[in-house]
C-alpha cells in the first residue's frame, strides 16, 4: 500500500547540500552549531502492507511526527520517494495531491481541530462536503459513521458539550467518512486520560477489524504500540533504529537503546508459544498436551505449569516444538508470574 524509500527531512538553510555530506554524520546539536541545520528524517525507508497497522514509535524529538507529515506531504521531504499504490506522491501537482487528501487518505491528530460552531453531524460531514457531495448525501453518510465510532444520539450537539473521548471519536468519524485507504493517526490519544484512551485504543483495534483500513499510527507509548500494532518502527534521532512485529522487538531488541525501550515490558503478553518451542529432547515424552503456537505465554501459563509433561506446540498437524514450565521460566521472569 505505502513504500517510503530513502526520505530525509532537513531544516535550516541548503538542507540538500546536507545530505551525503559528512557534516549528515554529525550529531544533531553538533550539526545544528556548524551548519544551523537539524536532521528531522533521516535516510527512512519501510513498506506498509494493505490493511496492515504499521506503528511508528519514539520519543519526544525522535521525527515520527515529522515522518508522518512527511508521508502526506503536510511537510515536504527533502529527499527521497513516497509511492501510495505505485504512485510517487512527491512528483504528483497540488491538484492531484488535494485530490489524494481528499479521497485516498485522512489523518486524525492529537489535537482534534474540530470546528466549534458546527454541530457533530456537520463536523463529520465537512470532509464531504469540501468535496461537492450534496448536504442530503454527506449527512447520510455521516449518520452512517456517526454509528459505527459509537456517537448515536450526539449528531446534533456540538464540540464543547462532548468529553475529550467524544470528541475523538468524531474526529475518528470525521476521517472515516470519505472512505479513505488508509489513516494517519498522529499521537490521537496522547492527550486523554488513561482510561478514556484505553476506550479509544480498543475502538480503533475493533474499527479495523470491521472495516479492515490500512493505519499508519504516531505513539510515544510502548503499550499503545504493542497493543495496536502488527508491526511498530522504533525511531531515534530522526532514524528507525528496529523494525519488527511486537514479538520480535520483546524477544529480539536490535541494540541497547530499543532493549532499554523493551525491558520493563511483560514479556509473557507479547511473547507466543512459537517462539519459546524448542526441538524436543530425544527421550522426551510427546504425548501431552497441545497448544497452537499463537497463543501468548501468559494465557498459557497454566498449562504449562500443571501438565506432568511438555506441551506440545502444533500447526496444521505438525509439531513445531515443545514447550516445559523450564522452558517459560528461561524466557519469562519471575516477576511477572
Amino acid at each position: 500500500m505505502i513504500s517510503v524509500r530513502h526520505v530525509w527531512k532537513v531544516f535550516g538553510s541548503n538542507p540538500t547540500q546536507i545530505i551525503g555530506s559528512p557534516d549528515a554524520n554529525l550529531s544533531r546539536s553538533e550539526l545544528r552549531a556548524k551548519t544551523g541545520n537539524t536532521i528531522a528524517v533521516r535516510d527512512v525507508s519501510f513498506d506498509v502492507a494493505p490493511g496492515e497497522v504499521f506503528v511508528v514509535m519514539g520519543l519526544s524529538g525522535s521525527g515520527k511526527s515529522t515522518l508522518v507529515r512527511c508521508m502526506t506531504r503536510l511537510i515536504e521531504p527533502t529527499q527521497g520517494e513516497i509511492f501510495f499504490q505505485e504512485e510517487d506522491i512527491l512528483k504528483v501537482d497540488e491538484k492531484r495531491l488535494r485530490e489524494l487528501r481528499k479521497t485516498r487518505f485522512s489523518m486524525v491528530f492529537q489535537h482534534f481541530g474540530l470546528l466549534p460552531h458546527r454541530k457533530v453531524i456537520d463536523n463529520i460531514a465537512y470532509s464531504l462536503e469540501i468535496n461537492g457531495v450534496s448536504k442530503v448525501e454527506r449527512h447520510d453518510r455521516a449518520n452512517q459513521v456517526i454509528e459505527l465510532v459509537g456517537l448515536q444520539g450526539y449528531g446534533h450537539a456540538y464540540p464543547e458539550k462532548l468529553s475529550g473521548g467524544m470528541q475523538q471519536r468524531v474526529g475518528l468519524a470525521r476521517a472515516l467518512a470519505v472512505d479513505p485507504q488508509v489513516l494517519f493517526l498522529d499521537e490521537p490519544f496522547s492527550a486523554l486520560d488513561p482510561l478514556i484512551r484505553r476506550d479509544m485504543q480498543a475502538e480503533v483495534i475493533r474499527l479495523h477489524h470491521q472495516l479492515g483500513k490500512t493505519m499508519v499510527f504516531i505513539t510515544h507509548d510502548l503499550a499503545e504500540a504493542v497493543k495496536l500494532g502488527d508491526r511498530i518502527a522504533i525511531m531515534r534521532d530522526g532514524a528507525i533504529v528496529q523494525i519488527g512485529t511486537p514479538e520480535e522487538l520483546v524477544a529480539a531488541p536490535a541494540d541497547d537503546y530499543v532493549a532499554n525501550f523493551v525491558q520493563d515490558f511483560p514479556k509473557s503478553q507479547v511473547l507466543t508459544l512459537r517462539w519459546i518451542a524448542r526441538k524436543p529432547d530425544e527421550n522426551e515424552d510427546l504425548s501431552g498436551p497441545i497448544l497452537p503456537p499463537t497463543v501468548t505465554v501468559h494465557n498459557s501459563m497454566r498449562q504449562i505449569v500443571e501438565s506432568a509433561l511438555p506441551i506440545r506446540v502444533m500447526e496444521d498437524g505438525h509439531l513445531l516444538g515443545v514447550v516445559t514450565t523450564k522452558d517459560m521460566l528461561s524466557v519469562v521472569s519471575g516477576s511477572e508470574l
